[in-house]
């Protein structure tokens, strides 16, 4: 469901940018992606998956950001600068996550099944992180940065909280 209140005090909280929730409401694509998602998504678990579909992939020519409408997404979600986030259909993203423009919640494998990572609560995902395949990041996790190839390569299955990313890419490389 759409919470408009609740989505847009998120955002002035998690972006100091930005000056009133009226300028938020009108001027963040993040925010209307994420709107447009909660609608496609509905439309999705009412088997209208190719109304579904059509309404994501007009979502991503608006926004610049792609939602799989199978994709689950808990509260106050916010996507900064989120010219090319990808999340793909077997994701799941807890409550109170960041995510940062570039983003790839993708998978691996080419199967029907869960393949997308799981994303926990009060997680910050940034710019340019790709987590690939059937994960799961825990709560309260931060991506501060990644590894020198640009890319966030973490060869687990879990994370757990209060571990960032760039300490797990170290751990991986050094490995």
């Amino acid at each position: 469901m759409i919470n408009i209140r609740e989505d847009i005090r998120t955002g002035l909280a998690k972006d100091p940018s930005v000056r009133s929730g009226f300028e938020l409401f009108l001027t963040s694509p993040g925010l209307h992606a994420v709107w447009g998602y909660r609608v496609a998504h509905q439309l999705w678990k009412w088997r209208r998956r190719i109304l579904a579909r059509m309404l994501s992939n007009w979502l991503r020519f608006l926004t610049g950001i792609e939602i799989h409408p199978g994709a689950k997404i808990g509260r106050r979600l916010v996507i900064d600068h989120g010219m090319g986030v990808v999340i793909g259909e077997t994701a799941v993203i807890g409550d109170d996550v960041l995510i940062y423009h570039g983003v790839t919640l993708g998978g691996k494998e080419f199967t029907r099944s869960k393949r997308h990572p799981t994303i926990g609560n009060n997680v910050m995902i940034g710019a340019e992180s790709i987590v690939l395949g059937n994960i799961t990041v825990g709560d309260n996790v931060t991506s501060a940065t990644v590894n020198q190839n640009g890319r966030l390569l973490v060869k687990a299955t879990r994370v757990g909280g209060e571990t960032t990313f760039a300490r797990m890419a170290k751990l991986v490389r050094d490995a």
